[in-house]
């Protein structure tokens, strides 16, 4: 049964496309919008047509089964001409989301109606694209290059009143009934006739504008191609006609295409969709109610947890031991409520509202009936067991006791209460109303409706969540100390801070691992190496970091740590004083300094990433290769458009990745690169880490 249907209304053809859950551009929906349009072109008693959705939304965009796949015809360029050639007016009708591919088909439209509540948008920048159906050359001709532009570099969604503002969007329904107000909007159009986007002209505009913007968006999109090619897309949308503009939009969409970049994005795209996809935990798993949260310690990442709750609609009590604490918690709280006003993202009556579900607490009797508590206290095993045991005797039964622990064993916290079962790791990242990962650790005996629960409160809080097991430092973390270790080697081997930093934020990090370091607080890391009983028999083992906390250079707290930060200023000074301390501690360790090129510092540091992400995945602390990339990409600032740290491994052959490794065997010893069998295994099987 074909997805696109036609039914006459009057003069008025109707073409409905109905291709659930998001009417997506599959081979199906092109061919079947050709056909509707020549058949109303060839119906005598039509005199215009209406493009309308079922379900949910309109043409949401292109068809993601066909990623990676050889396209099939008709293309979607020429689907979208081929209604726009159409010699009887055609009119897009948009309820929901016209986006992407979905977008340009209203586009090739002559005119457009949409519903308020609808949201038009190109976010092919997202995925490392540009529009590649004619979007570049039309949209600066129906709304000018400056905003078109906008549109495509942001890839944000445009609400339907301020698209009709710009001129993308001719007519906003009045009520609810979108085909009926289409064919009525129609009837008028019919003796307007077709007007093509093509035919018109791009408004005059000063060539300063495309580098203006080109320097407006610098930063935010540091190493990127795509954003490039869209503006020198819409560039020539000012300077030559519609079909070369066609041609060229089109030989760029290619290169974007075929690029790593591309690849990555693409790949980060669909492994956080695969997230939600978790082992013993199916879509009918039942979810237990959450309407009154308490938060235990009131720091700041306790703070940030609380607000975060508080915005989604929760009732929260905020519990601390300390009435100073508290007080300063409290008013973090207020902060962030009074800065989300005073930025536009919050109303003063949510404010109000959400001060009004607050409370505050030194009393445990205070929680006892919360739906869950999550624990967000200092990192250690014994001051952690203590407030589990605690909840144990006050908390309800049947909440969910989570802790926010970033390294220790959800098992042994669990081990301190009697119903384990209940109990869950939730490790918010920093700041953690901003931040949007979150690991879910699941424990031994973590029942399968709380993993759920935390999975439904994860998207309730706006964040992705990811399922990991249970071991010290779980995905994230764990990896860290592989990628923290290897930069410590570094800088005793003769690599002096501030390269490292520049080698890996140039190669996309979104911070050197110095600089972050010394932004979270050296001594944080410090005292969590103290917990661990596993560390390695290795004097080198972050031994410079040990040694700055231990001269009291914490970072930029203390305005001292692996930089200088004069004056309160956050900006990192290179400190002579460290750079003589590191050379002194590496010949008191017998370590010879040296020259180290850029390419040994990325590849020991980010494939010290990918041997232990290797090794997580063959214990099954990761359910797949995707959600690691997750945790990086977004938890450590890994560069999205290299799809994350086993991607990146895959996109530069594991053939490659191991044979490297084994170099470093050599080189370095066993000790850290002693290769992981899986590793070993995919490189000889010309497999991925995606296949598995």
């Amino acid at each position: 049964m074909s997805p696109v249907s036609t039914a006459q209304h009057g003069a008025v053809s109707v073409i409905t496309v109905d291709n659930p859950p998001v009417n997506a551009l599959s081979q199906a929906v092109r061919a079947g919008l050709v056909s509707g349009i020549e058949a109303a072109e060839a119906n005598d008693a039509c005199e215009a047509v209406i493009i309308i959705c079922a379900g949910r939304t309109f043409i949401a965009g292109a068809d993601i089964k066909e990623f990676g796949k050889p396209p099939l015809e008709p293309f979607l360029p020429d689907v979208v001409a081929r209604i726009e050639a159409c010699e009887k007016p055609v009119i897009a009708a948009i309820h929901g989301t016209a986006l992407g591919g979905g977008f340009e088909v209203a586009l090739g439209c002559h005119y457009r109606i949409a519903l308020a509540s609808a949201a038009i948008g190109l976010p092919e920048v997202n995925l490392g694209l540009l529009p590649g159906a004619s979007g570049t050359q039309r949209l600066p001709r129906l709304i000018g290059a400056e905003k078109a532009l906008d549109v495509m570099l942001t890839g944000k969604p445009v609400k339907a009143p301020l698209a009709r503002d710009y001129g993308a969007i001719d007519e906003i329904a009045d009520g609810d009934d979108l085909e009926a107000a289409a064919v009525s909007f129609a009837t008028q159009c019919i003796a307007r006739g077709p007007r093509r986007i093509r035919d018109m002209e791009v408004a005059r505009v000063d060539a300063a504008m495309f580098d203006a913007t080109r320097k407006k968006i610098a930063s935010r999109t540091r190493g990127l191609i795509s954003p490039e090619k869209i503006i020198v897309a819409v560039e020539l949308a000012t300077k030559t006609d519609f079909d070369a503009g066609c041609a060229a939009e089109r030989e760029l969409f290619l290169e974007c295409m075929a690029s790593p970049q591309s690849s990555g994005l693409r790949h980060a795209f669909f492994a956080e969709r695969g997230v939600a996809k978790v082992p013993g935990v199916s879509k009918d798993t039942p979810k237990r109610d959450i309407a009154k949260l308490a938060v235990i310690g009131a720091g700041t990442m306790g703070a940030g947890i609380a607000y975060s709750g508080l915005t989604t609609g929760l009732e929260v009590t905020l519990l601390d031991n300390n009435q100073d604490a508290l007080a300063r918690g409290e008013k973090t709280i207020r902060e962030l409520y009074a800065g989300g006003v005073q930025r536009g993202k919050l109303a003063e009556a949510d404010m109000r509202a959400g001060l009004g579900r607050l409370n505050t607490s030194q009393d445990y009797d205070d929680i006892a009936d919360a739906d869950m508590v999550i624990e967000a206290v200092i990192e250690n095993m014994a001051v952690k067991k203590e407030v589990f045991a605690a909840l144990d005797k006050v908390v309800r039964k049947g909440a969910i006791l989570a802790s926010n622990t970033s390294t220790l064993s959800v098992d042994d916290i669990a081990s301190a209460t009697s119903r384990p079962q209940d109990v869950i790791g939730l490790h918010f990242f920093s700041p953690a109303h901003i931040m949007r990962l979150l690991e879910i650790v699941r424990g031994q005996e973590t029942a399968a409706d709380v993993i759920a629960t935390s999975i439904g409160l994860a998207k309730r809080l706006g964040k992705i969540g990811v399922v990991v097991g249970n071991c010290f430092g779980f995905v994230g973390n764990r990896m860290l100390y592989s990628y923290g270790r290897e930069n410590q080697l570094l800088l005793l081997e003769g690599a002096a801070p501030e390269y490292i930093d520049k080698t890996l934020y140039d190669w996309g990090m979104a911070m050197g691992p110095n600089a972050v370091g010394d932004l979270a607080g050296l001594d944080v890391g410090y005292y969590t190496r103290k917990e661990r009983t596993d560390r390695p028999d290795d004097p080198r083992f972050y031994r410079v970091a040990d040694v700055l906390v231990e001269m009291g250079r914490f970072g930029q707290k203390t305005g001292k740590g692996t930089y200088l930060y004069e004056d309160g200023s956050r900006k990192p000074v290179p400190d002579p004083e460290v750079n003589a301390l590191i050379r002194a501690e590496a010949e008191k360790l017998g370590v010879e300094q040296r020259d180290i090129t850029e390419q040994e510092i990325i590849e020991r540091c980010i494939y010290g990433l990918v041997v232990e992400g290797a090794r997580i995945l063959e214990e099954g602390i990761a359910s797949r290769s995707g959600d690691i990339d997750v945790v990086w990409m977004n938890g450590y600032g890994f560069p999205r458009h290299r799809g994350g740290p086993m991607h990146y491994a895959d996109s530069v052959g594991l053939d490659k990745v191991y044979a490297r490794v084994c170099e470093f065997t050599e080189r370095f010893g066993s000790m850290y690169w002693e290769p992981p069998a899986l590793l070993k295994e995919l490189a000889e099987s010309n497999r991925k880490f995606s296949d598995l």
